[in-house]
């Protein structure tokens, strides 16, 4: 049986070719299958639209959440109902071309656990593009495991995969960072990723930015790491012109006449402060809704049958 997991936000113009792209793509393979979709909150007729969906065919799913809690929830909810013994994921934008999981799953029988999707090409405007370039290399430079570069959300694994990625705690989630940190055998597939057909994008700066600060302090412990080397330079290098001006004065004879070099290493070592609390306080944050053990998601109604 296979799964397929779908976030949905605010798609309602997508979700009849979703629907009919998705079924056919995996009856190719398969006539055993569910597609969950999970309504991430919209204020659009997406909700009215699954439903539609669902009671053409019972095989596709539909879960609603109480509001918007985010894609990576969303995503993490539709893995925690899919039944199947080889569950996907994949967007609702179908910039991740479904007609792929037939080649997914010819892979996983060569002996693979984890197929997941690498864009070889982008359609976003180049400074997003350089963007996610620069992201992707740093994360994998400083990441504790092997997060793969320009990876996303797009995979098809096996149960056990999944239900170890569900045995996880954490609240802010990174589910490419999950699926990686779970292990087993993983084969990467390149793909060129489709230009979006209708709407327009549904994560914002903000949420871009969330999720990238959720892969570099969930996966690593490098941002902490540098303060402290940052602090041993700098209490070198303040060392090192201590001495220098003592030797200035006494062997020299020259005073020091440092107004503006006080001023400027006042505000040097405020901003160092300033930012080091505020990667501290990334780490703080996360521990903090950590402990307080809320529900990571609330379901309004589910149509599962």
């Amino acid at each position: 049986m296979i799964s397929v997991v779908i976030p949905i936000y605010n798609e309602d113009k997508l979700i009849d070719e979703l629907f009919s792209r998705t079924k056919e793509s995996i009856s190719l393979f398969s006539e055993d299958f569910e597609i969950i979709c999970v309504d991430d909150g919209s204020n659009d007729r997406s909700l009215e639209k699954l439903l539609e969906c669902h009671h053409q065919d019972n095989r596709f799913k539909v879960i609603s959440f109480s509001r918007n809690f985010g894609h990576q929830t969303a995503i993490f909810a539709g893995l925690s109902y899919a039944k199947g013994d080889y569950i996907g994921i994949m967007d609702g934008d179908l910039q991740d071309p479904p007609e792929l999981f037939a080649t997914f799953f010819e892979k996983l029988k060569e002996g693979y656990d984890i197929v997941y999707g690498v864009r070889k090409k982008r359609k976003e405007s180049f400074p997003k593009k350089f963007s996610y370039w620069l992201y992707y290399r740093i994360l994998s430079i400083t990441s504790d495991i092997k997060i793969p570069i320009d990876s996303g959300d797009f995979s098809l694994f096996t149960r056990k995969v999944r239900d170890h990625m569900l045995e996880t705690n954490e609240h802010n989630l990174f589910i490419r960072g999950i699926r990686s940190w779970v292990g087993f055998r993983q084969a990467p597939f390149e793909y060129e990723r489709s230009p979006r057909h209708h709407g327009q994008p549904k994560y914002s700066l903000n949420k871009l930015k969330k999720l990238a600060a959720d892969g570099l302090f969930g996966y690593s412990h490098v941002p902490i790491k540098l303060l402290g080397r940052a602090g041993t330079v700098i209490i070198l290098l303040c060392l090192l012109y201590s001495i220098y001006t003592v030797y200035e004065k006494y062997f020299l004879g020259i005073t020091p006449k440092g107004f503006t070099t006080l001023i400027i290493a006042i505000f040097f070592f405020s901003g160092v402060q300033l930012v080091s609390l505020r990667v501290i306080g990334e780490y703080v944050v996360r521990i903090h809704d950590e402990v307080k053990k809320r529900p990571r998601f609330i379901i309004k109604e589910k149509h599962l049958d």
